[in-house]
């Protein structure tokens, strides 16, 4: 069973030409979550908050999964490329030699816009590969249910017998999406090899087998505003230790969260900004490049 490191709180922040979010990890210590760089909860329902979004910017030696709940995602890239994500669907974006793109996000009818992005990194034999796009739709994502109700949304790898439509990405990660009805506990397997976290977002969860409790107090309503220290609550991002199942139980208003793990690169991260390369000679020649106009490949 594996154990939990640490549950923290996803921070507010603000990226794009003024969009506000909030940042569960991300441009800090990568060899907790490797391969994984960032996560960003971008959930907000004023359009003023968002609706500014993510004008052009640059991305190397990265792929971005763009995950939406609610609203919707206008996209457009050098390439020639532009499309809209809507409620469930999901972009998996492999930027490798480099890309231009803006994203746009926009409320659904009453205004809410609802998403996640992780960054995943890429092996340093990859970083210069071709871009390519993933876009799949909601009604395209697997959805398995078990006899106690809880429900996971295979978005990418394999889980109780259903594959996510997702493929061919450099970390085979596995990707989940669970539901978890009240007072309900589970099992859910993740390989030894694998770093592992989860993001609540929705309801409760007691992570169990932890090595300490954890690093938030939660207050949730449904416990009288009783301290429950050992649940995580929406906006809260639990890590891992080895192992090979994560143990959780929701409370008594259910939970509903990201379940994430992928095998580690072990290599060294140069990063700056939206391009993580191996090296630093690596990170400033990408810069010059996109200085000098040179950075897309043909």
């Amino acid at each position: 069973m594996r154990s939990m490191k640490s549950i923290s709180k996803a921070q507010p922040t603000m990226e794009g030409a003024g969009v506000h979010l909030h940042r569960a990890f991300g441009f800090g210590d990568t060899d907790t979550t490797d391969p994984f760089l960032l996560f960003d909860d971008f959930r907000n329902d004023d359009p003023l908050k968002y609706e500014k979004g993510f004008p052009w910017h640059p991305h190397r030696g990265i792929e971005t999964i763009t995950y939406v709940l609610a609203g919707n995602v206008s996209h457009a890239d050098s390439l020639g490329n532009e499309g809209s994500l809507g409620a469930g669907d999901v972009q998996w974006m492999t930027a490798g030699s480099g890309i231009l793109h803006q994203e746009m996000p926009h409320g659904d009818a009453q205004g809410r816009m609802h998403g996640f992005q992780l960054w995943a990194n890429l092996p340093s034999s990859l970083k210069m590969t071709a871009p390519r796009y993933q876009d799949v739709l909601s009604k395209d994502i697997p959805t398995v249910t078990d006899d106690d109700g809880t429900a996971v949304r295979v978005v990418c790898g394999e889980f109780w017998g259903q594959r996510g439509p997702v493929d061919g990405v450099a970390a085979q990660p596995r990707y989940l999406d669970v539901s978890l009805p009240a007072n309900t506990k589970r099992s859910l397997p993740v390989e030894t090899s694998r770093t592992a976290f989860a993001y609540v977002f929705e309801g409760e969860a007691r992570f169990h087998a932890a090595s300490e409790p954890g690093a938030v107090r939660v207050e949730p309503p449904s416990h009288h505003g009783q301290p429950m220290s050992e649940y995580a609550d929406n906006r809260s991002l639990v890590t891992f230790d080895r192992g090979d199942e994560v143990v959780v139980e929701s409370g008594d208003i259910g939970a509903r969260f990201l379940l994430v793990s992928g095998e580690p690169l072990r290599e060294p991260v140069a990063w700056r900004g939206p391009i993580v390369m191996n090296t630093e000679a690596e990170l400033n020649q990408a810069w010059r490049e996109l200085r000098a106009g040179t950075f897309i490949r043909e």
